[in-house]
């Protein structure tokens, strides 16, 4: 069972809520920190909540958020928050490079005819063999020794950013990164 997020970043703040629904209600666009779970916050009254803002939303006293309204629909997420999620993600995979370069080191195969790496965007089954093949010889310890490794994979990091706002949307049924 995945963890409960304690923390989520803001994405976006609608103080009037969505323009389209009528309800004046203030209302922030969130993504989970650590599973990365797209959520609807209301803050508190009179809290005004900053782009890229980490607020608590866990158990017991919170002190800027009053409550989740619920998970947010990738649909409706405004362009701001899109953009926001993008360079979001981006700054996670750079902070937590060695647990996504694991990946590479330890994914496996999913069934007979398909490997956890063929799900990365812009990998396939060549660049699948040639990663087994480096690793087995030794692990990988950075994207940057990935790449001179083999000279012919795609930006490991963008492949991972890619991958995870492809599953945070929606777009992936296979899970790799969030739960």
């Amino acid at each position: 069972m995945a963890s409960k997020e304690e923390y989520a970043i803001i994405l976006d703040y609608l103080p009037y809520g969505y323009p389209l629904e009528g309800k004046m209600m203030p209302l922030a666009q969130a993504i989970g920190e650590t599973n990365f779970t797209l959520l609807q916050l209301i803050p508190r009254k009179g809290t005004t909540l900053q782009i890229m803002e980490k607020v608590y939303i866990g158990e017991g006293k919170r002190d800027k958020i009053y409550y989740i309204f619920g998970r947010l629909p990738a649909d409706k997420l405004t362009e701001n928050a899109k953009s926001q999620l993008n360079e979001f993600i981006e700054n996670v995979v750079t902070g937590r490079e060695k647990e996504f370069v694991e990946f590479f080191n330890n994914s496996t195969a999913i069934n007979t005819r398909m490997h956890q790496i063929e799900l990365l965007p812009g990998y396939g089954k060549k660049h699948m063999r040639e990663i087994l093949g480096a690793r087995e010889k030794k692990k990988f310890e950075s994207f940057e020794e990935m790449k001179e490794r083999i000279t012919s994979l795609p930006d490991p990091k963008s492949a991972i950013v890619k991958r995870i706002i492809e599953e945070i949307t929606g777009k992936e049924r296979n899970k790799l990164f969030v739960i």
